[in-house]
């Protein structure tokens, strides 16, 4: 009875203790998990729906666990204040102006506060500082965005499925073009025919491509002759401005220009002593009745020419 009663006591203590160790462990993990060992910090938000999220749930900054839901509160109709808990050695890395919002662990997981990263000026987020939020994405809104795609979704499959029915059954332009064996042969003709303008096409290149050449050698050609066009002209032209050669002379020499300036002065002087010999002869005793008859003569052609040009015209206008 005693054997039995004393294995029984250290039986009952290594229950004990055991039970009081498990105890320590859990309240360790426990509190490892709500920071209730660690220095943390505290920063509120406000949202108008936390959409499931709960006290104990983890914050994530940058994909990291970095702190605990500590209290959610409504505040009005329309605002719900959530304080959070963020260990103290990642203060330095979430700013004023950071802005936090829900998201869950996988697709059915717990609800997370993400909390993103401010910009790289912005001031440390200090202890008990209010930042902004952004609103959650409901659950029943999404799939009601699902539902809505599902539905147009049929529509268009039965759209597409009465339409390869049609296409099928060798309805429309496309039906016919797919069934009809004349469409089709009609097709292979257009194409070998616009095959066939496509060799004549390259043959008309290759021969234009011919006569550029031969215009572009003529060219060069009469572009060298010019040159030497130019260049000859251009020793042509130093030699007058030279004074060489009679045109030299006679644009250059003062006293040939001279001369011949006199020489038009005395033939101008000659044409009028002619002219005036010549009047003088009409109207000598031997040479009057000569020119009468010569102006007699004239105007006797002038009229048969005008009777002539009269009766043309007559003619003309009768066979019209």
């Amino acid at each position: 009875m005693d054997t039995h009663s004393q294995n029984f006591k250290v039986r009952l203590g290594l229950f004990i203790v055991g039970g009081l160790a498990i105890f320590v462990i859990a309240i360790f993990f426990i509190g490892k998990q709500q920071n209730l060992f660690n220095p943390v910090f505290r920063i509120t938000t406000n949202f108008y729906n936390v959409s499931g999220l709960q006290v104990g749930n983890s914050i994530r900054f940058s994909g990291i666990n970095v702190g605990t839901v500590d209290n959610i509160r409504i505040i009005n109709d329309s605002t719900v204040q959530v304080d959070m808990l963020i260990r103290r050695n990642v203060q330095e890395f979430i700013k004023a102006d950071s802005e936090a919002g829900i998201s869950s662990e996988g697709i059915i997981g717990d609800r997370v506060i993400i909390i993103t990263h401010g910009s790289y000026g912005a001031p440390m987020a200090r202890d008990g500082q209010h930042i902004s939020s952004i609103e959650p994405i409901e659950t029943d809104a999404i799939m009601a965005s699902l539902q809505t795609s599902a539905v147009n979704a049929e529509v268009v499959t039965k759209q597409l499925a009465e339409i390869m029915t049609n296409i099928n059954s060798g309805e429309g332009a496309l039906g016919r073009l797919i069934q009809d064996s004349t469409i089709a042969e009609n097709i292979n003709q257009t194409i070998a025919n616009f095959k066939k303008s496509s060799e004549g096409f390259d043959e008309t290149i290759e021969i234009t491509k011919v006569n550029v050449f031969e215009f572009m050698e003529k060219l060069q050609l009469t572009v060298a002759t010019t040159e030497t066009a130019t260049v000859a002209l251009g020793e042509i032209m130093v030699k007058i401005n030279s004074g060489e050669g009679t045109l030299g002379m006679l644009i250059q020499d003062t006293t040939l220009s001279g001369n011949f300036n006199q020489t038009l002065i005395n033939l101008e002087q000659s044409s009028r002593g002619l002219n005036e010999n010549m009047e003088a002869l009409r109207h000598n005793f031997f040479f009057r009745r000569y020119f009468r008859r010569q102006a007699q003569q004239g105007e006797q052609e002038i009229t048969d020419a005008k009777s002539e040009n009269s009766v043309e015209s007559v003619r003309i206008y009768e066979e019209k």
